[in-house]
């Protein structure tokens, strides 16, 4: 494993919460966070670094993506957690991450709304909003 390690979304809730400088940084697309929803971090006096891994709606790898999450933390030594539609996007993101100097990058297992069912609908099964844990929409 190329990063820190994988979290359930209750693990990375509670990481979150329990330590001060743990930022959650939502990777998926501006399109994914206005029509499905986002974290909502404000019960901890948080917020969700929203920093696209890939851009919408070209679809390409974005080149200011550790720049931005730069932005969002300072500190390479507090816990990143990487979230994504399902839990692939956020693996690449840790590994870059960690491979620019994050020594606690971590993926987010499932996502935000986890794989799709036998209907091919997402966020029911599994996944940050399955959950229970808190979201708004974008």
């Amino acid at each position: 494993m190329a990063y820190a390690g994988d979290l359930s979304p209750e693990q990375a809730w509670e990481l979150v919460r329990s330590t001060p400088g743990a930022v959650l940084v939502d990777v998926r697309t501006r399109a994914e966070w206005s029509y499905v929803g986002v974290p909502d971090l404000t019960t901890l006096a948080k917020d969700v670094a929203l920093v696209e891994w890939t851009t919408f709606p070209d679809g390409s790898r974005n080149p200011a993506f550790l720049d931005e999450v730069g932005s969002a933390t300072a500190d390479k030594q507090a816990p990143v957690l990487f979230l994504c539609r399902s839990g692939v996007r956020s693996v690449a993101a840790a590994e870059a991450a960690t491979a620019a100097g994050y020594t606690a990058a971590y993926n987010i297992l499932e996502g935000f709304e986890g794989p799709p069912d036998e209907q091919g609908h997402r966020g029911r099964q599994a996944g940050w909003k399955v959950r229970g844990l808190p979201w708004k929409q974008g």
